[in-house]
């Protein structure tokens, strides 16, 4: 699962990498002006740490989040940035992209455009992520008429891409593009930027995070609400304060500022659902684990995220729900109440099934 966070300079895009991944800010700042930072962040899950405490195992593995910080850029008064297409380029690769826009107000921190709108910032960004695909259409359709010889298949793709561009100049995007399911496929090489699922954290200070109030609040919700894009509100600053307490003392201090679940909680809920994720575990002496997969996959499919060979030798999938064991509290309790079941390769993985896999190569 690969994230991409973009936005324009001085909205916090890099503090939060910093909390999600953990990273300090002289890691974050080694590669130079320009260069992408890239870091893994730890999904926590409260399943897995009851599981944990079960089974004490030799080694727990949560979910991860890739995630790819590009440099921020800002808005010149054409409202075109020559650098945005170069540096979005290092997140063509990622799954969801993340629209860090700032709200938080800050005398040290001062915004390019030395006034805060969210709402303004968004549709800023938007345009680059437009631009950007415009200009790889550009250059692709130009290799080939400049290339020695234009076949069949180069006329097809020219006149995809011509459609494509047409429709991204009149301010659509190649996600709400109608075509078919080939030619999905065929542009799919091309890693179009809004083609990409998408979600926005609003950086609050704390005072807005107390208020639920920053500026033009009701016109982006208002906006989003029509484009169907997730909303997360998150005070980036003051999560990463709290993230660096001692362990014993962060739980009393997102308690006195109202924070129900870490930023990485929150930021993994949102992306699980915008990309139809779920997780399977699996538990034993061994490893307590947990298996992302896409929502409405089958059991011989999810066996294959562990190894092929369990796929391909797929007999059975041992199946118990977590909501079964978290209530009794052990495997043998489960079983008492006929609670485990045996699945065949077409059964659906629900999220948290715990599955142990009976296979045979």
């Amino acid at each position: 699962m690969k994230i991409g966070l973009v936005g324009l300079n001085q909205t916090g895009k890099t503090t939060l990498f910093r909390l999600l991944t953990g990273k300090d800010e002289s890691s974050t700042l080694s590669g130079g002006k320009g260069t992408a930072n890239i870091g893994t962040g730890v999904v926590p899950d409260e399943r897995i740490d009851f599981l944990s405490a079960m089974y004490n195992p030799k080694k727990t593995t949560y979910a991860k989040i890739e995630l790819t910080d590009v440099a921020g850029f800002s808005v010149s008064e054409d409202g075109r940035n020559s650098n945005a297409a170069r540096f979005l380029n290092d997140v063509r690769a990622c799954d969801a992209l993340v629209h860090v826009l700032r709200a938080f107000e800050s005398d040290l921190v001062i915004h390019d455009t030395d006034s805060l709108d969210p709402m303004r910032d968004f549709e800023a960004v938007k345009t680059e992520l437009l631009f950007a695909d415009l200009e790889m259409i550009e250059k692709r359709i130009g290799r080939i008429k400049t290339g020695k010889k234009v076949t069949k298949e180069n006329e097809k793709e020219i006149a995809l891409l011509e459609r494509c561009f047409e429709w991204l100049e009149n301010g659509g995007t190649i996600l709400d593009m109608e075509m078919s399911d080939d030619e999905r496929l065929e542009i799919r090489g091309f890693s179009f930027l809004t083609e990409k699922p998408a979600l926005v954290v609003v950086n609050v200070d704390e005072s807005q995070w107390e208020s639920k109030a920053w500026t033009n609040a009701d016109g982006l919700k208002s906006l989003l609400i029509k484009q169907s894009t997730p909303l997360l509100e998150l005070c980036v600053g003051m999560e990463l304060e709290i993230s660096e307490l001692p362990e014993d003392d962060r739980a009393t201090f997102m308690e006195d500022m109202g924070i129900e679940k870490a930023g990485i909680s929150t930021l993994s809920v949102a992306v699980y659902e915008l990309l139809g994720l779920i997780s399977f575990l699996t538990v034993g002496e061994d490893e307590v684990r947990a298996w992302t997969i896409e929502n409405g996959t089958t059991a011989r499919s999810a066996a294959g995220k562990i190894h092929s060979d369990i796929e391909r030798g797929f007999i059975r999938a041992e199946v118990v729900k977590y909501a079964d064991i978290h209530e009794l509290g052990s495997m043998p309790k489960v079983k008492e109440k006929g609670l485990f079941k045996l699945e065949g390769k077409e059964y659906i993985v629900a999220d948290g099934d715990i599955i142990n896999f009976r296979f045979n190569v």
